[in-house]
């Protein structure tokens, strides 16, 4: 059957750049994807602010954190996000291309961040912070964890708005015909290549249902049990993340004639994906942190 004869969905004519300034015969932009970095440190730095000075949610009833505590973790929180998210990438997805040009390892403007590298360095961050202010370590990686899948699910529809980091080929009716030459590399298919849009499918999972599924935890007094929904979050992107990788195009340097899935762990024809390999230990982790918390849960919690 030809591709060109399968209901798909035209990718939508959105540009990657919200507005374009020209000062001096230089251009500024502002892009799509800096919003959503700027918009969800802003609105986790907002919803951090609220829930950490009202005592009633956290342990004895007494706040975690003064605002300017939480404004001063936020500056530690964005260095984490932007050095770990380069070096995670570098690290695991590109070290044999940056080991031979280490020059371009700060140059982020070229694209080229990953979540886990970001995810590891912001926590070992906060746990820092949150030594040198007195602030129990299990409870501000709770907080933390509370306000992460905001920025997670604005980044995803940049993602998407970008055309990158798309899914693999689909005949589904809700498949998407993504621009250029590589979206369109669909093997020995005719006409349009359609693929999953894998960054929407992230965006609904790790941002808004994990968003409300930690809330809804927070509300009903997990935030009492130190650790727990710092526990679930891990637990649940390693699960929205393994799921998804089933739709989502594997980085090009894993896919070659004989491995078209790109795994880089084989088992036969099956296999698992660089983000599944980095996401199952996470799965692993937040269960067994979820459990330890479980076990200290007060009696009033």
């Amino acid at each position: 059957m030809s591709r060109a004869m399968i209901a798909a969905i035209p990718f939508p004519d959105i540009s990657p750049e919200i507005f374009e300034v020209s000062v001096g015969g230089f251009t500024f932009a502002l892009r799509w994807y800096a919003m959503a970095y700027i918009t969800g440190i802003v609105g986790g730095w907002i919803m951090a602010r609220w829930i950490a000075t009202r005592p009633r949610f956290w342990p004895g009833n007494t706040a975690l954190a003064t605002s300017q505590q939480v404004e001063d973790l936020m500056t530690w929180i964005v260095i984490g996000i932007i050095a770990g998210g380069r070096l995670g990438y570098v690290l695991f997805y590109q070290p044999s291309y940056y080991a031979q040009n280490p020059i371009e390892i700060p140059f982020i403007w070229q694209g080229g961040m990953a979540f886990h590298g970001g995810a590891i360095l912001t926590g070992l961050l906060v746990m820092v912070f949150a030594k040198r202010q007195s602030i129990p370590i299990p409870s501000l990686l709770d907080l933390a964890a509370l306000c992460t899948p905001l920025g997670l699910g604005l980044g995803r529809i940049a993602n998407f708005i970008n055309a990158e980091l798309w899914g693999r080929p689909t005949d589904v009716p809700w498949g998407v015909i993504f621009p250029g030459q590589a979206a369109q590399a669909c093997g020995q298919l005719e006409g349009l290549c359609a693929r999953h849009p894998s960054q929407l499918y992230q965006a609904t999972l790790e941002g808004l249902v994990l968003l409300i599924l930690l809330w809804t935890l927070a509300f009903r007094g997990w935030l009492k049990v130190r650790g727990f929904i710092c526990g679930a979050f891990i637990a649940g992107y390693g699960t929205v993340r393994v799921f998804v990788e089933q739709f989502r195009q594997a980085d090009a340097q894993y896919i070659t004639p004989e491995n078209p899935l790109g795994h880089v762990i084989r088992f036969g024809e099956a296999g698992l994906t660089m983000g599944q390999t980095l996401s199952i230990p996470m799965i692993l982790v937040g269960l067994g942190v979820m459990l330890l918390a479980s076990r200290a849960r007060p009696k009033a919690a």
